[in-house]
């Protein structure tokens, strides 16, 4: 995993900050021969150590958190991703959140709320599997939602323009500078399927009786507007992109290969804050020193002399 950079171009699935992209510039799949899905999947093993690792070394300092972002079009694999590549860390330190449509008494508060009220604690990593981003792609498609949200300047559809969309970009570029300015280092994926690999596995979940509860006819529903979700996408990614928010689209077609570029980019990310364990001073040595002179002297914890013949 430590030169795994070698092998796998990063650079390639990084949107650059203020360009300009679309998801046709972006595979959906790995087309390299520079690994093999047996060698992947050493990898990954070896990555989930290492991250478990730098989890480990991230709560003992206690200065950061980070939050990674999860976004796709449905069947993508995020939940898959999730669940392979987080395996390795301590349940305790970290926080998922799957955010669904939201509810009555989230759209009584702003879009970040229910967002805000999910970020990790310093130390801990926080994982968004969909998350404010959904606020310009699926109201994006159906600006007629966005009604919902009663916002005084929004008196119909006509008013949810580009001059809309371009001031909701500039709110979540200052969430999140906010959110990088006091201490969190925010990673975010697209996981970019194709849409033939989509049918394909929506084919599967209708198929195989073990799937059928991931499958809903909603999900059929907005594949009719794939087309409007590819482009919304490819607005928000290069409006929102940044040196302190990142955007990664990562190949989905092939899981196995999304789940090691995945879990490469976050180790790679991880490793420039070059964490370690705190150090203790001289005083907290000597504290050390006289709780093991405690302990050794309590009852019961002497060895016992061995008697004479």
């Amino acid at each position: 995993m430590i030169h795994i950079d070698k092998l796998i171009n990063f650079k390639k699935y990084h949107v650059k900050p203020g360009k300009k992209v679309s998801t046709k510039d972006f595979d959906t799949g790995y087309d390299g021969k520079e690994i093999t899905k047996a060698e992947a999947e050493e990898l990954l093993e070896e990555g989930r150590n290492l991250l478990a690792e730098i989890q480990d070394k991230l709560y003992a300092h206690n200065q950061y958190r980070i939050l990674i972002v999860f976004q796709a079009m449905d069947a993508a694999g995020k939940d898959g991703a999730i669940k392979h590549i987080m395996s390795g860390f301590n349940p305790q330190g970290v926080k998922v959140h799957s955010f669904k449509a939201p509810t009555a008494q989230e759209l009584d508060h702003d879009y970040f709320w229910r967002h805000y009220t999910a970020l990790p604690g310093r130390g801990e990593i926080g994982i968004f599997n969909r998350s404010h981003y959904e606020n310009v792609l699926v109201t994006k498609v159906h600006p007629e939602w966005i009604l919902n949200e009663r916002l005084p300047e929004v008196k119909s559809v006509k008013d949810v323009n580009d001059k809309f969309w371009q001031e909701r970009y500039k709110q979540i570029n200052r969430f999140e500078k906010n959110l990088a300015d006091n201490g969190t280092i925010i990673l975010k994926f697209f996981l970019h399927v194709s849409k033939k690999e989509q049918k394909k596995r929506f084919m599967e979940r209708i198929d195989d009786p073990a799937k059928n509860w991931k499958f809903s006819l909603s999900d059929l529903k907005e594949r009719a507007f794939w087309d409007q979700y590819q482009k919304a996408y490819g607005d928000a990614l290069s409006a929102t992109s940044t040196d302190y928010a990142p955007w990664y689209v990562i190949p989905a077609d092939d899981k196995w290969f999304s789940r090691l570029a995945i879990a490469g980019i976050i180790y790679k990310e991880f490793e420039k804050l070059k964490l370690s364990y705190p150090v203790v001073n001289a005083t907290q040595k000597a504290e050390l020193q006289k709780a093991k002179e405690i302990l050794n002297n309590e009852e019961g914890s002497k060895k016992p002399k061995k008697s004479k013949k």
